[in-house]
């Protein structure tokens, strides 16, 4: 019997697939940053006014819109999609629970109260109001923070917007009629539509298609028609 890798090594390996999306994410801002702050210049050695310092480009509403649109955007991708799985099935697919487990499932199923597990969480033990947040805590986290984002993609792109509409000498909106604007649902509506269609096809792809050794696909061999089963 092989023991575990311990120490750093250890830390790793046992936390591989979260600090892989931490690293690449940070990259990923960093490398949106750098790019977006060349493009603003741009942008206004266009319009013949003075460029500004990487470091004040962080500060702008221009860069702070542009994180939080795409922010909200997959938040809302995994709080739709955590909320319509619990009802929702899609045969053959390991993104569905089996098709006959449609709804929140029974106590016994979902290990709360009486069979609680000795290593099950303090709240799924307890009865009344924790245990129904703690329940429904991943949907409730996933909606505020999109809400959150949201929230913040609106004002900084009202702020934004304005700055663009001063250049053109044009009267700046408000917070309100901004949110009405096409502007705003421009921007909106076209991350929401990839999230939702790359939701889609996963869903639906994993039916026929594999990919060996990943929770995200069934066995190989598995029928195309077996549901919820992970590789």
């Amino acid at each position: 019997m092989t023991s575990s890798p311990s120490g750093l090594r250890g830390f790793v390996r046992d936390n591989g697939l979260g600090l892989f999306f931490t690293l690449a994410f940070v990259l990923a801002l960093v490398g949106q940053a750098i790019a977006g702050h060349a493009d603003f210049n741009n942008q206004m050695a266009a319009d013949q006014l003075q460029q500004i310092s990487f470091g004040e480009y962080l500060t702008t509403s221009d860069f702070a819109v542009d994180v939080s649109e795409n922010w909200q955007s997959e938040y809302l991708q995994f709080f739709l999609y955590i909320g319509v799985t619990v009802w929702l099935l899609q045969r053959g697919s390991p993104e569905s629970k089996e098709l006959h487990k449609a709804g929140t499932e029974s106590d016994e199923d979902q290990l709360v109260g009486e069979h609680a597990k000795e290593g099950s969480p303090k709240w799924a033990r307890d009865g009344g109001w924790r245990r129904a947040v703690y329940s429904h805590s991943l949907l409730l986290v996933m909606g505020t923070i999109f809400l959150l984002s949201w929230l913040v993609q609106s004002i900084t792109g009202t702020a934004a917007y304005n700055e663009q509409r001063l250049r053109q000498l044009q009267a700046p909106l408000s917070w309100a009629d901004y949110l009405g604007a096409a502007d705003f649902w421009n921007r909106t509506l076209q991350n929401w539509q990839s999230e939702l269609l790359a939701v889609a096809s996963m869903a639906i792809l994993s039916i026929y298609l594999r990919q060996r050794g990943s929770p995200e696909s069934k066995p190989v061999g598995a029928p195309h028609g077996a549901t919820g089963v992970e590789g």
